[in-house]
């Protein structure tokens, strides 16, 4: 958790700067988001603001390049309807006590 000092200024933990790659001397906005505040990378608000289609395109597409990986790696996911994970939810809760 970040404090405010007496002059307004706030620390970005180290995590999140090295996520996001924010380095001294980077410039960042802070943007009201309803009951928050977001912190944005100055020059990226722009990317930010997709349309809710254009969004759905690159969702479509990362949902497709996952699935291709998947099926290069034997990957099987619940629900795909392609494997059998050996185990059925109804199975988790009627498993014996041990004695």
């Amino acid at each position: 958790m970040a404090k405010v000092t007496s002059k307004l200024q706030v620390t970005i933990p180290k995590r999140l700067a090295d996520a996001y790659a924010i380095a001294p001397g980077d410039d960042i906005e802070f943007v009201e988001a309803g009951e928050g505040i977001r912190i944005v990378l100055s020059g990226q608000r722009a990317r930010t603001v997709l349309s809710t289609a254009e969004r759905l395109r690159l969702f479509d597409a990362a949902t497709e390049r996952q699935r291709r990986r998947d099926r290069v790696s034997g990957v099987t996911r619940p629900g795909d309807g392609k494997g059998d994970r050996g185990w059925t939810r109804e199975e988790l809760y009627d498993r014996e006590k041990p004695s």
